[in-house]
């Protein structure tokens, strides 16, 4: 059931459906109720625009009272701020109803323990468990145990309070026209509130959602309609989360997309000059992250630690070796001063940190470091894993064998079905050969397969 994220896929498609969402929400009960033995166990959900939400909201709060567990519930809401809640309320558990990035179609959980924290996977095996053995009816609660279900109205107000903390208390954002894509999702009402409160003039777009339109060409991952509008409205910034919002994309105000990895290092020395972060301490990146981000930590006195990817493998790292960041390139980025997960607004505030205190244009950020030339591309399949197959497994070392100079990294996404694929190197065009070489094997082998 679990992915690279908690659980993830198709809306009344297994394992999406009512009855198995039900019985997911009686095995995190019953989990809960095994860990947390010293008082009423309760948990606060939050959920993104989807129309589903309705669906899992529902199917989920009945599993959990059916088995004495009490539920809080605050409505859209950034998965980062289901963290920040979680600590706050001093609630047991908290769960996340978003699909992320993903289209409206799809839906899933993000789960998180009594620290604010992503549930390990030896805990998400441990419900699955529970889910197959399938013995709920000795653990269904008597009807005076039933669990309780309340609504909590202030949850915005205190999200929005706490993320204005990333900007310094002398700085504000008066004379900045900031773009701010909400991708009609979870944070459309709370994002232009942010930046309009520390002073912005702020033009939102995509904030009305439907239910369907989330991610739906707007948001993070197509900044399109961002860039044009940053060029139309002549704005210094523009700003793009996902649907749950632990994602940003920036844009300059020429509408150029900032690279990931520059936002990386510009957060790094931003945390630096504000005595946030000490020399010596290790950022945490993913196998994705460019070498040329590396040669510039190195150079600012830091040390870099790689690790796979994914947001929750970024944050045990951060937590193992005391790092005060930690980022995944395509956006997620972890700051532990403000969170411990991925927080986009957060990180967004921080980048105008630096183009504030600098007093240079957004486009400045392209020239603080190089970039090693990279190949990227995603390959979408049908049926079972490609990788899976060992003559393409074999195909593929050989070529990776072959190239020894440069890092190339193939690898199934864990929330969608495609294959990621990236090359990296020194020579631009021999980057590009290698990446079409193992694009062929790959296309070669699903097409045999349809």
């Amino acid at each position: 059931m679990f992915g690279t994220d908690g659980i993830r896929g198709r809306v009344n498609v297994y394992p999406l459906t009512a009855e198995m969402i039900l019985r997911f929400g009686m095995a995190a009960g019953i989990y809960l109720r095994s860990e947390d033995n010293e008082c009423k166990t309760n948990v606060i959900i939050a959920k993104d625009t989807r129309l589903s939400g309705y669906l899992l909201e529902s199917s989920l709060i009945a599993g959990l009272v059916s088995v004495g567990i009490d539920v809080i519930l605050v409505g859209p809401m950034p998965t980062p701020a289901i963290s920040k809640l979680i600590r706050s309320l001093r609630v047991s558990f908290g769960i996340m109803i978003t699909a992320s990035h993903n289209p409206h179609h799809d839906n899933g959980f993000k789960l998180f323990n009594k620290y604010g924290e992503k549930l390990t996977e030896n805990c998400e095996k441990e419900i699955c468990q529970l889910i197959e053995r399938n013995h709920f009816e000795e653990e269904l609660a008597p009807p005076n145990k039933l669990g309780r279900v309340l609504r909590l109205d202030d949850a915005p107000g205190r999200y929005i309070e706490h993320v204005k903390r990333a900007l310094p208390n002398k700085t504000n954002l008066q004379g900045f026209r900031i773009v701010v894509d909400c991708g009609n999702g979870a944070a459309y009402r709370i994002a232009p509130v942010v930046f309009w409160e520390l002073g912005a003039n702020v033009i939102p777009i995509h904030n009305e959602p439907d239910g369907l339109n989330i991610n739906n060409l707007c948001g993070s991952i197509y900044p399109q309609s961002l860039q044009s509008k940053v060029i139309e409205t002549r704005a210094d910034i523009g700003i793009a989360l996902d649907g749950d919002a632990d994602r940003v994309c920036i844009c300059d105000e020429n509408g150029e997309i900032v690279d990931g990895d520059h936002i990386i290092g510009v957060i790094a020395l931003e945390l630096l000059h504000n005595q946030r972060m000490k020399k010596n301490e290790s950022i945490i990146i993913t196998d994705t992250s460019n070498d040329g981000l590396c040669d510039y930590a190195k150079d600012m006195g830091f040390s870099i630690i790689r690790t796979k990817v994914g947001d929750r493998n970024v944050a045990q790292a951060m937590k193992k070796n005391n790092s005060s960041l930690g980022a995944e390139k395509s956006g997620h980025i972890i700051i532990s001063d403000y969170g411990i997960v991925s927080d986009g607004i957060v990180a967004a505030l921080h980048i105008l940190s630096y183009i504030i205190r600098v007093k240079k244009k957004t486009s400045s950020i392209h020239k603080i470091f190089p970039l090693y030339p990279q190949y990227n591309d995603n390959i979408y399949f049908y049926g079972d894993n490609p990788l899976m197959i060992q003559n393409v497994k074999n195909e593929i070392d050989e070529v990776i064998s072959l190239n020894k100079d440069y890092r190339i990294l193939v690898r199934k996404s864990g929330t969608e079905r495609l294959i990621r694929l990236m090359v990296e190197g020194k020579i631009h065009h021999k980057t590009i050969e290698i990446g079409e070489e193992i694009k062929k094997i790959l296309l070669k082998s699903i097409a045999v397969k349809s």
